[in-house]
């Protein structure tokens, strides 16, 4: 993962930092309202017996891809925080 630099001519820590804790929080929501929207067994059953469980698994590869992008986030802002010190 490419980190950034943080020197004088470019975005300050506290922007870099403010921004990369926006784009977690944002994650953080998108979470929340996808968990609302987990398959119901009764959307699927007519499709076929691995409908159900197929829909679940998409489900939580959607998941899994949000995490994965806010714990590169949070990568991102530590990085950040260690260079404001």
């Amino acid at each position: 993962m490419m980190l950034p630099t943080i020197h004088m001519n470019g975005t300050s820590a506290r922007a870099l930092r403010w921004g990369y804790c926006e784009a977690i929080s944002a994650i953080q929501a998108a979470l929340e309202a996808l968990a609302c929207a987990a398959p119901n067994g009764r959307d699927y059953y007519p499709q076929g017996p691995d409908a159900c469980a197929q829909a679940d698994a998409e489900h939580n590869d959607r998941k899994h891809a949000l995490i994965k992008v806010m714990n590169e986030l949070q990568v991102l802002a530590e990085h950040v925080a260690d260079r404001q010190k």
